[in-house]
């Protein structure tokens, strides 16, 4: 059975999930309607996918463990960028702040002692570090590309295909 403290913690990081989705969503809207960004634009959207599915994880946990999981009101994420890179160090951004609260999440877990909750966050640990490194990796590349239309169609070819395994990229 969760805590008061822990269903809280929870349910405030579905809210968190929920609004990433919402984010990376308003993200691909605003580059499907860019010039010449097709494989951006699916970037976004997987990841927007990725994200909901990261929330209904959550949802699925605390509903099993004898919480209630509650459903978020969400605020309008940002709709247009002055630019893909824009966006992109954005999505840097957010991922830090998801991180956070993940660590914020796994230390009240071991205040309460919920071993349980504490094992089950350890996806959660992981994840963040491949979706931290892989925004990393992908502001990297553009700031090499920097303002060329050459290479930001070669990096356009390329996001679906980018990984990040360990400190490595492929």
């Amino acid at each position: 059975m969760l805590s008061k403290t822990i269903q809280d913690a929870l349910n405030e990081q579905v809210r968190i999930e929920a609004e990433s989705s919402q984010v990376y969503l308003a993200m691909a809207s605003w580059a499907e309607i860019q010039p010449g960004i097709d494989n951006i634009t699916a970037f976004f959207y997987r990841h927007s996918d990725e994200e909901r599915m990261h929330m209904l994880k959550l949802i699925h946990f605390i509903n099993d463990r004898g919480g209630f999981a509650v459903i978020p009101e969400l605020k309008q994420p940002s709709l247009t960028f002055p630019s893909i890179k824009h966006a992109l160090q954005a999505l840097l951004t957010h991922e830090i702040m998801v991180s956070e609260s993940i660590n914020n999440l796994v230390d009240i877990a071991l205040t309460e002692k919920d071993y349980a909750t504490h094992n089950f966050l350890q996806w959660y640990v992981a994840e963040q570090i491949e979706e931290e490194a892989l925004a990393r990796t992908i502001n990297d590349k553009l700031e090499l590309i920097g303002d060329d239309k050459g290479g930001l169609y070669l990096f356009d070819r390329d996001i679906l295909s980018v990984s990040v395994v360990g400190s490595t990229v492929e």
